[in-house]
């Protein structure tokens, strides 16, 4: 689980991210968890925004990112999901402890 003072960190470096996935009218499903996953081994913190004509609403749609990722959920901000696992492989960002 991450700190708050992690989550500060992280939420700070994701300010300036642009959202990478979309999710629309077809909601969430497994292909799209699984480049999620990916993108959180290639990047460790990405973005996610949730579309107008989605019909999912953004907390089941974390929800359903981070069992499906493993991942760490940092912050829904507006129609926007940020999401934070640590990557075995590509290890760039350093927490505050």
């Amino acid at each position: 689980m991450l700190t708050g003072k992690q989550k500060r960190f992280l939420r700070s470096k994701a300010h300036h991210l642009n959202p990478i996935f979309q999710v629309g009218k077809g909601g969430v499903n497994e292909n799209m968890i699984k480049q999620i996953g990916e993108a959180l081994e290639a990047r460790e913190l990405i973005k996610i925004s949730i579309l107008q004509n989605s019909e999912e609403d953004k907390e089941t749609a974390a929800e359903a990112f981070t069992a499906g990722t493993g991942s760490e959920l940092v912050q829904i901000i507006g129609n926007t999901i940020v999401l934070y696992k640590e990557s075995r492989e590509n290890k760039q960002l350093q927490l505050p402890s």
